[in-house]
């Protein structure tokens, strides 16, 4: 399993001043260092950087189970994170995992809140189904995109 950050094209958009999913230009804030996870580099935003807030559709085309949420996203140029090790963008204790078809639509009966720990364990057992292409993580109390996870 692998995990997979915002692409890069799509970050410097929005760094950029380029328009949000909603067709508005990203919020400019300050990260209270207090749980501001970058889409991008998978990092969390540190205390004093600027960061952007914006909606964001993790989605290559618009159709019924193409989610639109708020992200947060550092606000200068960051390395696009991901990799096999669990980043550390996900640090809150539980997350809901949720699998896909190669449609781009909701598997349902995939989707569960886990312990961040367990993140592995629940992607191995939703890539054993045949029609699942990839998975989300979300928060697990705001439902918020966090990465993929691809095979």
């Amino acid at each position: 399993m692998h995990y997979v950050a915002m692409p890069t094209e799509q970050a410097r958009h929005y760094q950029a001043g380029g328009l949000d999913a909603n067709g508005q230009l990203p919020e400019r804030a300050v990260s209270d260092g207090g749980g501001n996870p970058c889409r991008h580099c998978l990092g969390m935003i540190p205390e004093g950087a600027g960061m952007l807030i914006l909606a964001h559709r993790p989605f290559p085309s618009l159709q019924p189970y193409a989610e639109l949420g708020p992200i947060f996203l550092c606000a200068d140029h960051c390395e696009r994170g991901g990799g096999d090790a669990r980043p550390e963008a996900l640090a809150s204790p539980e997350y809901i995992v949720r699998g896909y078809g190669a449609d781009d639509r909701i598997v349902y009966g995939t989707g569960r809140v886990v312990a961040s720990e367990s993140i592995p364990l629940r992607a191995a057992e939703l890539f054993a189904d045949p029609r699942v292409a990839y998975l989300h993580v979300r928060s697990a109390r705001n439902n918020c995109y966090q990465a993929r996870i691809d095979r």
